[in-house]
């Protein structure tokens, strides 16, 4: 059974009741009641069966970053107000 994480809502839900999925932060569920994001992590027996527990979302394992092979992360940019400056109009 999987509980929902957000304090105004807390719907219990049955585990053929939600659809887990990896939204890019590791495996989650949506409460079908409020949508707040529920953190799990999967299992797999040895007769390759899966089962899913869910997790503090400070406890999930979080999905990797993807980023295409040979790609360098951007350069830090220049923030708002640090380009050139604007000439006084007349």
């Amino acid at each position: 059974m999987f509980v929902c994480g957000n304090q105004a809502c807390g719907a219990s839900w049955q585990p053929d009741e939600v659809q887990i999925r990896d939204e890019g932060q590791g495996l989650i569920f949506r409460c079908p009641q409020c949508g707040a994001r529920n953190h799990v992590v999967a299992r797999t027996a040895r007769d390759g069966s899966t089962s899913y527990r869910q997790v503090p979302a400070s406890a999930a394992p979080q999905a990797a970053a993807k980023r295409p092979a040979g790609a360098r992360p951007k350069a830090p940019g220049k923030g708002p107000g640090q380009g050139r400056a604007k000439s006084a109009s007349r």
